[in-house]
């Protein structure tokens, strides 16, 4: 069993706001569609995060990669990096960010809908 500390699961947590207010969910994406691929993102960051990827190269990384994301997801890459790239690389070893991050959007999806319906009726 993987343990996820506290340090990595925390930017993860507010990685998914960001994510939700740099790349808008299509409306033709499910919810298991869509925290699928963020998840698949946030995996890509911490792969580039241990690969040594410089921060200000890691878009060109992935993107270099031809990713199985749609389009919209890759405008999250250089928010999540911040968050990914603020933690110890050491910390991200044994840990699967992107399971992490499928798994809190999952959870958390109601009230992430709620909360940029509330944001887009300001």
């Amino acid at each position: 069993m993987v343990r996820i500390t506290r340090s990595a699961v925390c930017p993860a947590a507010a990685a998914i706001l960001t994510f939700f207010a740099v790349a808008p969910v299509s409306a033709q994406d499910s919810k298991e569609d869509s925290c699928k691929y963020q998840g698949q993102v946030m995996s890509a960051v911490q792969g580039a995060r241990l690969e040594r990827v410089k921060i200000e190269d890691v878009e060109t990384h992935i993107l270099g990669s031809e990713p199985a994301w749609p389009e919209a997801y890759s405008k999250a890459i250089p928010q999540l990096s911040a968050h990914v790239y603020a933690l110890k690389r050491r910390d991200l070893k044994n840990v699967d960010l992107g399971a992490a991050f499928e798994e809190q959007c999952l959870s958390s999806w109601d009230q992430i809908q709620e909360l940029q319906k509330q944001l887009q009726n300001g």
